[in-house]
């Protein structure tokens, strides 16, 4: 097995993996022919070979000029057009990066709007950028987002109020559909810049492409090796048997969901990562999560969460099994000092640093939940850079898809998604919803 993956095998059985793996290279077979449901969004998985360099130029060119005309960028988008940026940005910068003072940093501070519909945090974050000069980056395929085509709407209102139509103009960053679509439309209307969303690669594996790439670069992320690390995961993870460690996660995840255990929890001993778990929330629960099959991926920051969901994780129902993000070396580490008082008892920590400390928790705290029947796995990623970065989000890609055909479902669409949508447009009044809406309020009255 590989030193990426780690798994306990008091819980699986050699047999099960062997019973398993030609189901597990059928998946792959699917993926690498393109012949399994959704095979119209495989283009993540060779993206980085075939990356069109004049737009990766255009990219680089445009995060130099938003370094240069602005403090603030900020990135609209929902869902796969935020999460993936957000996760890479939060992992790879400074904890404090927006606080950071403007000499120290370098690069504009990154503010996300368009993930929600609450007035009070547009209204906030206006406050924050008040007489700074600010570019923004609008990321959606359609543009008819609701979320998102909202919050663009008053930060556009915004730049043309602060610099005029001409320079505003200047100051917008499109990524949407190559040809159609509102926000193309838009683009080509007004001038924008605007960068491509592929046909092929659906939101929440879109972070290798423009979509993440534009806010990733403007952070001061070198993009050159996160895509130099999705290429290392393309090529070391395409090997056909339990040593490719895309098929151990895949296989034990399904064999620890037969075996009645429907929650995962991604596991993570450094606060930078807890977007990171967010972006792979919705990666699994939204590739899985079909024809009332799937597991139920939930996440926790350790050890800050073991006070307050450590208990029902130890003595809980037993359904559940946690994947652990283990850094095996961190940058940026402090000795515990000696203090001559003592009265809190750490004297024995003295000159010991926090990393230590970090992983004996760690370990401590796997050794419990394994005592306490919950089955345990552990990707070990070496460290907190780019390459690394780009590495494990290509191998949670891939063992995400090979994990829904083993499902028995489509990973790459959403159906359930859009049942909310309408339900909304219905209750909002949008035309063409006028009879959802109408039978919703008829539902509400009678009740």
């Amino acid at each position: 097995m590989s030193n990426y993956i780690d798994c306990t095998n008091s819980f699986i059985e050699e047999r099960e993996l062997e019973n398993i793996l030609p189901i597990v290279q059928v998946s792959d077979k699917l993926l690498k022919e393109g012949i399994g449901a959704g095979n119209g969004f495989l283009g993540w998985m060779n993206y980085t070979d075939h990356i069109n360099t004049e737009e990766l130029e255009k990219i680089k060119d445009s995060i130099e000029k938003i370094k240069k005309n602005s403090e603030v960028l900020i990135v609209i988008g929902i869902g796969g057009s935020y999460l993936g940026s957000k996760a890479v940005i939060t992992a790879l910068t400074h904890t404090f990066y927006n606080e950071l003072d403007q000499q120290e940093r370098k690069t504009p501070k990154v503010y996300f709007a368009g993930q929600n519909i609450s007035p009070t945090y547009l209204k906030h974050l206006f406050d924050i950028i008040k007489g700074k000069d600010f570019s923004v980056n609008v990321i959606s395929k359609s543009g008819t987002t609701t979320e998102p085509a909202i919050a663009f709407r008053f930060f556009k209102d915004i730049l043309i109020k602060q610099y005029g139509k001409e320079e505003a103009a200047k100051r917008i960053y499109v990524t949407t559909d190559a040809q159609k679509g509102a926000l193309k439309t838009m683009a080509d209307n007004e001038g924008y810049t605007s960068f491509v969303i592929p046909d092929d690669i659906g939101g929440r594996y879109s972070v290798c492409t423009p979509v993440g790439l534009l806010p990733i670069g403007c952070a001061g992320i070198n993009i050159d090796e996160f895509l130099e690390g999705i290429k290392e995961g393309v090529k070391e993870f395409s090997g056909e048997n339990m040593d490719n460690p895309c098929y151990t996660y895949a296989a034990i995840r399904n064999i620890l969901y037969q075996k009645g255990k429907d929650i995962e929890i991604l596991v993570n001993y450094e606060p930078n990562l807890q977007y990171f778990s967010e972006w792979w929330k919705q990666l699994y629960g939204e590739s899985e999560g079909k024809d009332q099959k799937g597991i139920f991926p939930a996440s926790v920051n350790f050890s800050t969460d073991l006070h307050s969901l450590g208990q029902i994780i130890q003595d809980g129902r037993k359904n559940l099994f946690e994947t652990i993000i283990n850094i095996e070396k961190m940058e940026i580490d402090l000795e515990v000092p000696m203090d001559d008082d003592n009265l809190d008892g750490l004297n024995y920590l003295k000159g010991k640093g926090m990393n230590y400390v970090n992983q004996q928790a760690m370990k401590g705290t796997l050794y419990a939940h394994l005592d306490g029947d919950v089955p345990n796995m552990m990707i070990n990623i070496p460290d907190l850079t780019p390459r690394s970065i780009g590495k494990l989000i290509y191998f949670f890609e891939k063992s995400c898809a090979l994990s829904g055909y083993i499902l028995g479902v489509n990973p790459f669409d959403q159906p359930g998604v859009e049942s909310y949508k309408k339900n909304m447009f219905g209750l909002l009044g949008k035309p063409g919803y006028e009879e959802i809406g109408e039978k919703l309020k008829n539902k509400a009255a009678s009740k």
